[in-house]
């Protein structure tokens, strides 16, 4: 009897001690990830008692919160929903935090997150204070001239003020509308995300950050940097090719003309930028060869990260290249990707001396009472191979004439404004079943912009596509267009 009494004693305190162990644990280890986790219902409850701070573009609110006689006291809403959608992302009961809802968050709160768990204190006492008001870089004129222009077509505008990073325009096309995933009635919110879900489509997807494409002759900018960086000069003659012979394959590079680009005996560097050779371009890359290549490009950012307040999908050159492939990424095809929001910064850079300012999208963040708590982080990217100079002034100098000569006289001619000196590259990408066509340039230094637009039609070309864009958005921000 004894023996039974002494194995239940030790089962029970087996028992309180795993009981001991799992409430320590919970209490010591587990605690601030139990009171900050998204699914804990006095957490919602904790937030949505909190006035968020609104997200201002120029005077207006695009984001604000509004309240309600709900068990949620306030809702966010989102006045000019789709033509920020991809920069503010939503605020949902149901689907969390996505965008500068949750980049901002404690900004927004006004409070770090596990403050805003834990002390129902404040709650309780009704001194909730609002949260802090963030202004953004955005321009609303280059921002509405972005969707204007785009006028429905799936693509991307980016445009940057190349001497601080400060984003100005950040559109994407197909877009949607943030307000129904911030309501509160749960049912409602399901449906629309299925119905954003089950669109082929892809609405929600940022094609300014998030996706990435086969950049075209835009990269030739890349190409004629390292040239410059390696000694040779715009006035530099190569061969005035029909068609490339590239070395260890029978897949030879033609031009998009299929004929000669000057008159079949000589061209030099500039003119080969301006009327965008593929053949000089294809037979550059290979004299430089691939690491000179791959080295310079990730100078400007390819490979890597960019910091920014919103995620960015990372542009991509691979650091493996066979002659081949050295020659078609020359022109940028092959496995060369790279999203907008890269090539923008690299139109930048040219425009500002060879210097790449890292981007920022948060000018200003203001308490309730105006008071300014802290500015923009105005910096280059220093983390760059180089550190945020990817060429000389002298090359990036030379660089932009080149490129102005492009707008003046090129492929380029439809991107003009009239007064304004204003530089560029086109680019079409044959990589697929339809083509990607793009345009990269700067307005003085006042505007860098890169569009986009991938699976347009067959005979498509940036100049004639790309470029007619992005000369409505530079216009937006330096004056009017012709």
């Amino acid at each position: 009897m004894n023996r039974q009494i002494t194995r239940v004693s030790v089962v029970v305190l087996v028992l309180f001690g795993a009981l001991f162990v799992n409430l320590n644990v919970i209490t010591l280890l587990l605690a601030d990830d139990l009171a900050t986790h998204p699914a804990n219902r006095r957490l919602i409850i904790r937030e949505y008692a909190i006035e968020r701070g609104p997200l201002v573009v120029g005077e207006v609110a695009v984001a604000r919160s509004v309240e309600t006689d709900g068990e949620y006291r306030y809702m966010r809403t989102y006045p000019e929903g789709e033509l920020y959608a991809h920069i503010t992302g939503y605020y949902s009961i149901l689907l969390q935090r996505f965008g500068l809802e949750e980049a901002l968050n404690e900004d927004l709160t006004g409070r770090p997150t596990e403050v805003v768990a834990q002390n129902l204190g404040e709650l309780l006492g009704g001194r909730n204070r609002p949260g802090n008001a963030v202004e953004l870089t955005i321009d609303p004129r280059a921002q509405e001239a972005a969707r204007d222009a785009l006028d429905g077509r799936e693509g991307a505008v980016v445009a940057i003020e190349p001497s601080t990073g400060a984003v100005l325009a950040s559109y994407a096309n197909p877009t949607f509308d943030p307000n129904p995933l911030s309501s509160h009635d749960l049912g409602a919110i399901a449906a629309a995300w299925d119905e954003l879900l089950d669109d082929p489509q892809r609405p929600v997807v940022n094609r300014a950050l998030a996706e990435t494409y086969p950049p075209g002759s835009a990269f030739k900018v890349i190409v004629a940097a390292a040239a410059l960086e390696s000694g040779l000069q715009p006035d530099t003659d190569f061969p005035d090719e029909t068609v490339y012979d590239v070395p260890e394959t029978t897949a030879d590079i033609r031009n998009f003309s299929q004929g000669a680009c000057a008159d079949g005996d000589s061209i030099d560097l500039q003119d080969a930028l301006r009327v965008s050779c593929n053949t000089v371009f294809a037979r550059l890359g290979v004299e430089l060869g691939a690491d000179t290549l791959v080295d310079q490009a990730q100078r400007f950012g390819f490979n890597l990260p960019i910091p920014f307040e919103l995620g960015v999908a990372a542009s991509a050159i691979p650091d493996d290249l066979d002659v081949p492939s050295t020659a078609q990424s020359a022109i940028g095809q092959r496995d060369v990707r790279a999203t907008p929001l890269q090539m923008a910064l690299i139109a930048a850079s040219i425009a500002n001396e060879g210097e790449v300012m890292r981007p920022y999208l948060v000018a200003n963040v203001r308490d309730p009472s105006g008071r300014r708590l802290r500015g923009p982080d105005i910096s280059r990217w220093s983390a760059l191979p180089g550190g945020g100079q990817p060429v000389s002034p002298r090359t990036a100098t030379q660089l932009r004439d080149m490129m102005v000569e492009v707008v003046e006289s090129g492929t380029g001619t439809a991107a003009r404004i009239s007064g304004v000196t204003v530089g560029g590259k086109t680019g079409t990408a044959q990589t697929g079943a339809e083509p990607t066509v793009w345009f990269i340039g700067f307005a003085e230094n006042r505007v860098a912009v890169a569009v986009v637009l991938p699976g347009v039609e067959d005979d498509a070309t940036g100049g004639r596509v790309a470029a007619p864009i992005a000369q409505q958005v530079m216009a937006a921000v330096v004056g009017d267009a012709d």
